[in-house]
C-alpha cells in the first residue's frame, strides 16, 4: 500500500490557513513575522522524516532526502509566502503536496537519487514590489545591487529587511550552489485563472511561462478650449489612446495571446480642456516570441496610423520584458501522462504568470509545472479555492510524475 496521502496535505493547508490567515484572507507576505512562524511550521511536518532541513543564503529552505546517487537532484518546489489578504493555496499548495510526495518516497527507502523539496523565499514580492526574488538568486539572474535598495512602504530597505532573518542581499547569489546538482524541476500550482474551469477539466500541463512585454506610450496633441475648438481642429492625444485600446484587444485575439491597457493618465486632465497629452500602459503576452513581437510590431503600426490620422504625435517607451520559456519536452509528456493515470483526460495550456518555474527553466533545468483547476478562475484573493476532490488529484498527479521524473533523471 502506498505511503502517500493526499488527504493529509489538504488537513495540512486548512491547518496552515487557521494559522496564518485571518477574515481578510492568507497574510504569509515575506520577509514578515506571519511568514517566519509558516516556515517554522512547515519545519515541524519534516520532523522525523530521514532528511536534511536548511536555509541558504538567499533565504530559500530546502528539504533534502540524499539518494544513492547525489550528484543526480530532482526538485520539487513552491513557495509560503503570500500576498496580503492572499488565497489559502498559492505557492503553499506546491510545498505541501512537495513534502507529501517527499514522505512517500521516502518510506520506500533510499532513492535512486536525491529529492529535494524548495521553499523559494519572495516569491509573491507583495512588500517590496520585486518578484521571484529567492529562485532568480539560485537561477543566478538576480542583480543584488538593484534589490537590496527597494523599499516598502514604511522607507524601509530589502537589505534592512532581511538583516533581521541573518541574511545579507549581497550574498544572496551564493544560493547557486544549491542547484548546481539540479537535473529537473517539478511545480505543481493552482490555475490562477479560468481555462481548466471553463473546460471542466481538474488538471493541466504547463507548456511554458509566456513572454512578457510592457511599454508605456505617449501621444502629444494640443490642449485646447472644449468649448470654442471645433471637432474637426482638434488634436486631441487622447483619441489616440481610445482608439490604440481598442485595437490591441483585436490584435491579442487574432494572435491568440492577450494584451491590457492597464493604466491611464492625462494633461491638463480638467474638463473643460481637449487633451494634450496622453500616456497609456500596454502589457502584451504570449508563448510564442514570434506572435509576441508582431503583436508589439501591429500595435506600433496602428498607433502611428492613429498619430497621423488625428493630428498627433506617439513615443513608445519599454519598460519591461521577459522572453517565452517553454517547458521540457519530455517532461510535458511525463505530466500529461501522469494526469491521464490520474484523471483520465488532460489538457496542455501556458502559464500567463509568472513563476520560480520559469527562473528553473530560463537557466537550462529541465521544467515542468502542473495546474490544477481554481474555481472562479480567482487568485491573489480569499475567495481562492479549488475543489477538494481536485487537490486529492493534483497531489496523486504529482506523485505520479515525480515517480516518473526519477526514473528519467536515474537513467540519464
Amino acid at each position: 500500500m502506498s505511503a502517500l496521502n493526499p488527504q493529509r496535505t489538504v488537513d495540512e493547508l486548512k491547518e496552515l490557513r487557521a494559522l496564518t490567515a485571518d477574515e481578510n484572507g492568507a497574510q504569509r507576505v515575506a520577509w514578515t513575522p506571519t511568514w517566519d512562524k509558516a516556515r517554522e511550521w512547515m519545519k515541524s511536518k519534516v520532523a522525523g522524516l530521514p532528511v536534511e532541513y536548511e536555509r541558504d543564503q538567499a533565504g530559500n529552505v530546502w528539504v533534502t532526502l540524499r539518494g544513492k546517487d547525489t550528484s543526480k537532484e530532482l526538485l520539487m518546489g513552491g513557495h509560503i509566502d503570500s500576498v496580503p489578504n492572499g488565497g489559502w493555496l498559492d505557492g503553499c499548495l506546491n510545498v505541501m503536496a512537495g513534502i507529501e510526495v517527499l514522505r512517500r518516497i521516502a518510506a520506500e527507502g533510499t532513492p535512486p537519487i536525491t529529492i529535494r523539496v524548495v521553499d523559494w523565499a519572495d516569491e509573491e514580492g507583495a512588500r517590496f514590489g520585486r518578484s521571484l526574488v529567492g529562485s532568480s538568486a539560485a537561477s543566478g539572474t538576480m542583480n543584488p545591487d538593484e534589490v537590496k535598495v527597494l523599499k516598502d512602504k514604511d522607507g524601509i530597505t530589502y537589505a534592512e529587511a532581511v538583516a533581521k532573518y541573518g541574511l545579507s542581499v549581497d550574498t544572496f547569489l551564493q544560493a547557486h550552489d544549491q542547484i548546481k546538482n539540479a537535473k529537473a524541476y517539478l511545480e505543481l500550482h493552482i490555475e490562477q485563472g479560468p481555462v481548466l474551469e471553463s473546460l471542466n477539466l481538474p488538471l493541466g500541463v504547463v507548456l511554458g511561462t509566456v513572454g512578457v512585454e510592457r511599454h508605456g506610450i505617449r501621444f502629444n496633441g494640443q490642449a485646447a478650449h472644449s468649448g470654442s475648438t471645433p471637432m474637426n481642429k482638434r488634436k486631441d492625444a487622447l483619441a489616440g489612446v481610445s482608439k490604440l485600446h481598442l485595437e490591441i484587444r483585436e490584435i491579442a485575439n487574432r494572435h491568440q495571446g492577450v494584451c491590457t491597457v492597464g493604466k491611464v493618465t492625462t494633461l491638463p486632465g480638467i474638463v473643460t480642456s481637449v487633451v494634450a497629452q496622453a500616456d497609456m500602459t500596454l502589457d502584451q503576452r504570449h508563448l510564442d516570441p514570434h506572435h509576441l513581437a508582431a503583436m508589439y510590431r501591429e500595435a506600433v503600426e496602428y498607433s502611428q496610423k492613429i498619430a497621423h490620422e488625428e493630428n498627433i504625435t506617439v513615443e513608445w517607451t519599454k519598460l519591461w520584458d521577459i522572453h517565452p520559456i517553454p517547458f521540457h519536452p519530455a517532461l510535458i509528456e511525463m505530466c500529461d501522462q501522469a494526469i491521464m493515470e490520474t484523471a483520465g483526460v488532460s489538457h496542455r495550456l501556458p502559464s500567463g504568470p509568472l513563476h520560480d518555474a520559469a527562473e528553473m527553466g530560463r537557466i537550462g533545468i529541465p521544467t515542468i509545472m502542473m495546474f490544477v483547476q481554481s474555481l472562479y478562475g480567482i487568485s491573489h484573493n480569499k475567495i481562492e479555492d479549488t475543489k477538494e476532490e481536485h487537490l486529492l488529484m493534483c497531489v496523486s498527479a504529482l506523485d505520479k510524475l515525480a515517480s516518473k521524473a526519477i526514473a528519467w533523471v536515474a537513467a540519464q
